[in-house]
């Protein structure tokens, strides 16, 4: 075998087959390199691999199909045939030089990751699964061309067909996911299962997103080997041909094949029951495939039994979601995931909920009540001003599923109600979310509809009424709050009187200063002095905040007595000393104070606390100014506005969350090149390396042919 090795390894480089192959990789990879990791600063290169994997439909049948079909056509195979050499040693000898020189692009390729270090953070581990699953998709293109030139004499049908092997694996993923898709019958379902096995890209997708998945590295090596086996046994065949025992190995050639083949699919099936947690290992930086501390003890100390039914075809849903829900199976028994076709069952939902759920969504089901999570909410998404598209900026899938699992499981769940009927802004879904995630419920309330407020809220939403409440509705909240109720006021800028809503706030000894807060900090302000970054004071609400900002734009300022002492006041964002409100800002002319406008400091969000008429406390969060809690504004902070929102109502309803787990961001810290950096790296990467090579392969030839 060494010497078979030894002799094909020196026709790759000794003719230019070798290094144009050589070549044509390190010019793709080079080119993509450039645009990705230099230009767009993405700190892994499984991208520009990703981009890139195309180019062996190309190569690899060239490299491939002279390697047996051209000895088959020169009659030189019959030396090897007849030598005292085994058929498995002539296929691996051969094999072996293939992979070395696909081992020359791909060790370059190992050097780039290294490279970029000089530009910041790199994701090493996502860099190399991803170099990984290059490597073996490579290996497996090259053992298909070699299986394909045993098969004919000519070189030119073997790259035509070894291409068309080659582009089927190429496509399939995106043709077994149109048969799941369209498929309503068993048959086009086992089509589908069947067609997968020939997928050669879904697996390098896996390990390209820096998951090391034990399956697809063995699903690679397992097909290799298949696909070299079918080799010797095609040469084998020949081989007795030409010693007279053809009849007799051709019926051992074909159940030989049928046996490995049923071999390599038990192989790979048989990984299916091995638990996610020894087949799969994280590499990515922020462990997005990996289940945090807080929800394996939640997990562990489940006692009920819960079913999550999610509605997509089997191993074809989500990736992430199915290695999410598979590392959940693996930490708890109490936890059982169906899949239902939409296809085959459209109304399934109809059990659980009234509305349609998208394509992929969850029902989890427990013995107390059962709760939808939706597709859409297993990813985050912000827009991107520069494309003005939405980005995918995080993965709230865990996060989802364990939110879910604990309301399925609680014995009592808060409900706040949101006031309507005072056009009052209503709470934006990001808000309404990120309440529910929390498994605090909530429901709209119209006061004029009710005698009093429900028994079971917990609190009420009144957020930036622009209109008075009428006295009786005033009444009815007062009389509320008297009782030990709780409230999230927030009061807005309006054109009328609001005497009965200030009668609420009354309650609570607060009124709103008027006009809008202008800050001559430059330390508190973001751009413009009315878009404030208040002080955040220490509190039981902003202990989530720390070493954090939230953002505040049109903010109003609270007044409140400090000396009172039948009133807690912990005032919990603040202005510098400096600020001031002016109290006409659409006919001012600049951010200069005037007369009428009123001194600060102030708060712009405080927590109150008041003795009840039964003994309890009534407690509230009183907000100056609508902006604070909209999406607009959250998206400045990076979700920190609605954090606080969330803990001042989490807070209130002295409800803690069994286990919180945040959303595992998918945002990558861009690289940062200097411009002359970014020129040498792409001239040499681009054309002087690739074109070395080139030239080296073209001299090694011309010399060749002049001998």
């Amino acid at each position: 075998m060494r010497a078979i090795y030894k002799r094909e390894l020196r026709s790759y480089f000794y003719s230019f087959t070798g290094w144009l192959f050589i070549a044509v990789n390190l010019c793709f990879m080079g080119l993509y390199f450039q645009v990705y990791n230099i230009i767009m600063g993405y700190p892994t290169i499984s991208y520009a691999l990703e981009s890139i994997i195309f180019i062996f439909l190309l190569t690899a049948p060239v490299l491939t199909m002279r390697t047996l079909s051209e000895e088959r056509k020169n009659k030189t195979d019959q030396l090897l045939l007849t030598a005292p050499v085994s058929v498995g040693g002539i296929v691996m000898g051969k094999f072996l030089a293939l992979e070395t020189v696909l081992l020359v692009p791909t060790a370059f390729m190992g050097v780039l990751p290294i490279v970029l270090k000089q530009g910041g953070e790199v994701q090493f581990g996502m860099s190399y699964t991803s170099l990984l699953g290059f490597y073996l998709y490579g290996s497996l293109a090259l053992s298909v061309g070699l299986f394909v030139s045993s098969l004919t004499e000519s070189v030119v049908i073997a790259a035509v067909i070894s291409f068309g092997a080659l582009f089927l694996g190429y496509i399939m993923t995106g043709v077994s996911g149109l048969l799941t898709s369209l498929g309503t019958t068993t048959f086009t379902a086992i089509l589908a299962r069947v067609l997968s096995c020939f997928d050669m890209v879904g697996r390098f997708a896996t390990l390209s997103s820096g998951c090391l998945e034990v399956e697809a590295v063995v699903y690679y090596l397992t097909a290799v080997a298949l696909a070299l086996f079918c080799t010797i046994q095609s040469i084998q065949k020949r081989r007795y041909r030409i010693t007279g025992g053809g009849i007799r190995l051709g019926a051992y050639s074909v159940s030989g094949i049928v046996l490995a083949i049923i071999l390599t699919i038990a192989v790979n099936l048989g990984l299916n029951y091995v638990p996610e947690q020894y087949s799969s290992f994280d590499l990515t930086e922020n462990k997005r495939y990996t289940l945090m501390e807080e929800t394996k003890t939640f997990l562990a100390g489940m006692t009920e039994d819960v079913t999550i039914y999610v509605l997509a075809e089997k191993n074809d849903g989500d990736a992430d979601l199915q290695k999410t829900l598979g590392q959940i199976k693996d930490q708890t028994k109490h936890v059982k995931v169906r899949y239902v076709s939409p296809s085959k069952n459209p109304n399934f939902y109809q059990q659980y909920t009234t509305q349609n759920p998208s394509m992929g969504s969850l029902i989890v089901e427990g013995a107390k009540r059962s709760t939808v999570v939706d597709s859409g909410d297993l990813y985050v998404y912000e827009m991107n001003y520069s494309t003005y598209n939405y980005d995918v900026t995080g993965y709230d899938g865990e996060g989802q599923i364990i939110s879910a699992l604990a309301f399925v499981t609680s014995d009592d769940l808060p409900k706040f109600y949101e006031v309507g009927g005072h056009g009052e802004l209503a709470l934006e879904d990001k808000f309404v979310k990120a309440m529910e995630k929390e498994n605090i419920s909530r429901e709209q309330l119209m006061l004029y509809s009710v005698d009093e407020i429900p028994e079971d809220a917990q609190g009420l939403i009144l957020n930036a009424p622009t209109s008075d409440f009428s006295k009786e509705d005033a009444d009815k909240v007062i009389a509320y709050l008297e009782k030990g109720g709780n409230a999230l006021i927030v009061s807005t800028l309006t054109e009328g009187e609001m005497t009965n809503f200030q009668r609420i706030l009354d309650f609570y000894g607060i009124a709103d200063a008027g006009g809008t807060i202008v800050e001559t900090d430059r330390e508190y302000y973001y751009q413009n002095p009315y878009y404030l970054v208040p002080m955040i004071e220490e509190s039981d609400v902003t202990a989530p905040l720390e070493n954090e900002l939230v953002f505040a734009p049109f903010a109003r300022g609270l007044l409140y007595d400090e000396e009172d002492m039948e009133i807690n006041y912990k005032p919990l964002l603040t202005t510098s000393d400096g600020a001031f409100s002016k109290s006409i800002v659409n006919e001012s002319t600049g951010y200069e104070k005037e007369e009428g406008d009123i001194d600060g400091p102030f708060a712009i969000a405080v927590a109150v606390e008041k003795a009840a008429t039964d003994g309890g406390t009534s407690t509230a969060c009183v907000v100056g100014g609508e902006s604070l809690f909209t999406t607009v504004a959250d998206s400045r902070v990076s979700g920190n506005n609605i954090k606080l929102f969330v803990n001042m109502i989490s807070v209130m309803a002295d409800y803690e969350s069994p286990v919180a787990v945040p959303v595992k961001s998918l945002v990558m810290t861009n690289l940062v090149f200097k411009a002359q950096t970014i020129l040498i790296v792409s001239v040499l990467c681009v054309i002087v390396i690739p074109l070395a090579a080139l030239v080296t392969g073209l001299v090694i030839w011309f010399r060749r042919r002049r001998k």
